[in-house]
Parts: structure tokens; C-alpha cells; sequence
């Protein structure tokens, strides 16, 4: 069964294992999630539980929002998530959803959206190669061929400079190094995508 957490990106350091192994961490904190809402199959076609994470002052939420969260006698929240896949007999309307539902050792999938990095070329946005660069060549860090002639325009999917980052990531099977329950902090192993402060989405790995 799929478990999981909302969290905020700290920021990286590192960790010595027992047998002395240094281990690159990136720390989650993952203060308490409310359940806000059970769906099921009946109500809404699909089973899943929707939590909330970090409070909002009352002024930044609407009315519909003040009802939801109300159901769960809890304060508006920041951010408003669901999860698929969780066994909806462990989770109640209201009920706090800690660190603790993860060991060390587990295996996990992180959601997050990645850093921006503006206006890029082909080359950096899409790993491809460039032309030589000895100075005959006219070809050095352009795009490549549009397409043939015939259809007078350029397909759709071609892969041209645009914006990079902020997208929606996955990074599949990263390790738990460490549940810190006292401080609401999780260290994963390796890199996490998102910048420092970020929103992140943790739960039980797919492929694991």
C-alpha cells in the first residue's frame, strides 16, 4: 500500500554510516499532515486521501476553503495534496500524518518542482550535440534541421531553446537514511529536485 508526506526542502549535507561510508543527505521537513479528506469509489470514482501541510493565516483562505478544512477541525492549509493507493482503513478525516509512517532503509519516490534555469539553448535543454569549432565551421551550438521542405512548417515535439526547469520531477528509489520523529525531519539519500524552501511529495516508491 502507497504511504506519504508532504514536506519542505532544507537543504543538503552529509552523513557518516556506521562503517564509516560518507553519505550525501538532503533533509525534509515534514511537520505533521492533516487528512482532510477520505475519497472513495462510491463518492468520487477513485480511492485516494488527500492531506494538507503548513498552516495559512485565515485572511489568505476563501470561504469554501474555511468549510473543507473545517471537516477535519483543522486550520487552512498551504498546501493540498493527494495520494493514490493508500489503504484508507489506517487514515481518518483529521488524523495527523507523521515521519514516523517511514523507517530507516525504505525505499521512497520524491515529487518536486525543479529549479528554474531560464532561456537555454538545445544544447544545454536537450543534451544535444554541437558542430565543430574550428573556424570554417558556421555550425557551432544552433539547433539542427528543421524538417523537409515539404511541409513548409516545423513539426510539433521538435526539440528547440526554450525555458528549462520548473516542471513537475519524480525521482524514483531514493534511500531513507535517517527519521528524525523529535524534529519532524527525514534525510534522503542524494539529491531531491527543487530548490531550498521548496514544496516536496514523498512517498512509498513504485518500482521498489
Amino acid at each position: 500500500m502507497t504511504k506519504g508526506i508532504l514536506g519542505r526542502k532544507i537543504g543538503m549535507t552529509q552523513v557518516f554510516a556506521e562503517n564509516g561510508d560518507l553519505i550525501p543527505v538532503t533533509v525534509v521537513e515534514a511537520a505533521p499532515n492533516v487528512v482532510l479528506q477520505m475519497k472513495s469509489v462510491e463518492t468520487d470514482g477513485y480511492e485516494a486521501i488527500q492531506l494538507g501541510f503548513e498552516d495559512k493565516r485565515e485572511k489568505l483562505s476563501n470561504k469554501p476553503e474555511k468549510g473543507h478544512v473545517a471537516k477535519a477541525n483543522t486550520a487552512p492549509k498551504r498546501f493540498v495534496r493527494e495520494f493514490r493507493g493508500a489503504d484508507l482503513g489506517q487514515y481518518e478525516v483529521g488524523q495527523e500524518v507523521k515521519v514516523d509512517i517511514f523507517a530507516e532503509g525504505e525505499t521512497v519516490d520524491v515529487t518536486g518542482i525543479s529549479k528554474g534555469k531560464g532561456f537555454q539553448g538545445a544544447i544545454k535543454r536537450h543534451g544535444q550535440s554541437r558542430g565543430p569549432m574550428a573556424h570554417g565551421s558556421r555550425y557551432h551550438r544552433r539547433p539542427g534541421s528543421m524538417g523537409p521542405v515539404a511541409p513548409n512548417r516545423v513539426f510539433k515535439g521538435k526539440l528547440l531553446p526554450g525555458r528549462m526547469g520548473g516542471e513537475q520531477i519524480t525521482v524514483q528509489n531514493l534511500e531513507i537514511v535517517k527519521v528524525d520523529a523529535e524534529r519532524n525531519l527525514l534525510l534522503i539519500k542524494g539529491n531531491v529536485p527543487g530548490a531550498r524552501k521548496a514544496l516536496v511529495k514523498i512517498k512509498s516508491a513504485v518500482k521498489a
